[in-house]
């Protein structure tokens, strides 16, 4: 399959299978979490899973058949125990992730006097969907078979919105739930100390994940294998709020999901290279010593599904795999190779690198994009 959005017709040309054989096959594979088909509108465009948020999440989210669920948790410990995985993604410096951190909003600053735009806030989120679903967590899962889940959070807490809710309900992976159930599940995370790893997007949230330390994998990529932007930071930071509130309890610091915060002599102090800027630790703080502060560089998500793509893939070097989309044909093989190799010459990713840069070729990409009429995801 091409690695981006597809028409059935295209794939089918692409496949050399009739089209209704191959929806019938489509079909099934989605049902197992292997392939995306979205309904954009009045069409359905397909697409491979990535493996996260994908393969792993929806393989474990199942519960419908005669399922192998410990040897499949077994397998991916396996597949994911050693790190090399999230290296292969964020080992050299990349910034652009799946997952953004969602602040708590009872420890947002109060009083007006700092902007909270509408995506740092998941009251608007749930405000703004017009479906809502809630699923298996995969982490606690698959946890939970090998016999390490240490905490007390329930598996179902996997939420999710819009396109990606429509997707799970359809094929069997998540349950349709109500605005206020949804609410009702983000203030139970509240009360656990939960941190929300959002879909890394401005517009269009497909998916918010309710995380514990014990469980997550997105935050063992932080915490065991070194990969600080496997999450990427809020637009908040924790920071000591009155001095002398201290209490010296250690509770935020306990609580903190990527241990960033240390207590000594009744003063915390926070390592502002690994803050998620998530929260907890506010919450977490009996005294108020400590609060949340706006981070002093912007943290700005990418606008839409399409720009997070599109710039993971220029970060990676695989922007070609998005151009060029038969994996069989000749020239789009040379292509790939070409495109692949150019986008890999060091003086060209610095150049790309920067934002000017990036965000003129985005414009160029979004404008292809457009006329092959996929404005759903711009």
């Amino acid at each position: 399959m091409p690695a981006g959005l597809c028409g059935l017709e295209r794939l089918a040309q692409l496949a050399q299978v009739p089209p209704e054989t191959l929806r019938g096959r489509l079909e099934a594979l989605a049902d197992k979490g292997l392939v995306l088909d979205l309904r954009l509108r009045d069409r359905t465009l397909y697409a491979p899973s990535p493996f996260i948020i994908g393969i792993f999440e929806f393989t474990l989210m199942r519960t419908k058949g005669r399922l192998e669920t410990a040897a499949w948790a077994r397998l991916f410990r396996d597949y994911l125990d050693d790190g090399e995985f999230w290296r292969a993604n964020f080992g050299r410096g990349e910034g652009t992730s799946i997952l953004r951190t969602l602040p708590q909003e009872a420890a947002l600053p109060d009083g007006g006097s700092v902007e909270i735009l509408d995506y740092e806030k998941a009251s608007a989120l749930i405000a703004g969907a017009r479906r809502l679903a809630v699923g298996l967590c995969a982490c606690r899962h698959e946890k939970l078979h090998l016999g390490t889940k240490a905490c007390a959070v329930p598996l179902e807490t996997c939420t999710s919105f819009d396109l990606a809710a429509d997707y799970l309900i359809r094929h069997g992976l998540a349950r349709e739930i109500s605005r206020s159930e949804m609410e009702e599940l983000f203030a139970a995370s509240r009360q656990r100390r939960l941190v929300l790893c959002a879909d890394n997007v401005q517009r269009g949230v497909c998916y918010v994940c309710h995380c514990c330390k014990c469980c997550c994998v997105a935050l063992e990529a932080i915490t065991r294998h070194g990969c600080a932007n496997a999450v990427v930071t809020s637009g908040f930071i924790a920071a000591a709020a009155e001095p002398g509130n201290c209490s010296g309890c250690g509770a935020c610091a306990r609580n903190c999901p990527v241990g960033a915060i240390t207590v000594a002599q009744h003063r915390p102090a926070v390592n502002q290279e690994t803050c998620l800027g998530c929260g907890v630790c506010v919450l977490s703080c009996a005294p108020k010593a400590l609060a949340l502060r706006r981070r002093k560089q912007r943290v700005i998500p990418p606008e839409s599904m399409f720009e997070k793509i599109m710039l993971q893939a220029l970060e990676r070097g695989t922007l070609q795999d998005q151009l060029f989309d038969d994996p069989q044909k000749a020239t789009h093989k040379l292509l790939r190779a070409f495109v692949g190799g150019f986008l890999r010459l060091e003086p060209v990713k610095r150049a790309l690198a920067s934002s000017l840069l990036s965000s003129r070729f985005l414009s160029v990409l979004k404008a292809g994009a457009a006329a092959r009429g996929l404005d759903d995801i711009l």
